[in-house]
């Protein structure tokens, strides 16, 4: 397995309109095309309370590849997308990182 770290860098304000849209949209859409989440979190001390963190995991790159790409494609995700950046962008800027478990760690 390897784990996808994605940082969602929010425009300052917008970050109550991003869980919304996950909460809402995203998963749902997200279940449809096998994405799995390993969890979601927001910054309670550190260099912004303004980010959404999230882990996903994926069997292999090559499986990450597929599922994202068809879900950037989805028309019904394109809609929604911009359905809730009406007033504007929600998100400055993404991070991600691809990680790999050690041999101690828990998650495999």
């Amino acid at each position: 397995m390897i784990y996808e770290m994605r940082v969602y860098h929010c425009v300052p304000g917008r970050l109550p309109d991003l869980n919304k849209s996950f909460e809402t949209i995203t998963l749902k859409l997200w279940e449809r095309h096998g994405f799995r989440p390993v969890g979601f979190w927001t910054v309670l001390v550190g260099e912004s309370s303004q980010d959404l963190i999230y882990l996903l995991e994926w069997k292999d790159m090559a499986e990450r590849e597929r599922v994202f790409g068809g879900f950037m494609a989805d028309p019904e995700w394109q809609k929604k997308r911009a359905e809730t950046e009406k007033n504007g962008p929600i998100v400055a800027s993404i991070s991600n990182s691809f990680l790999t478990p050690t041999a101690y760690s828990k998650m495999k």
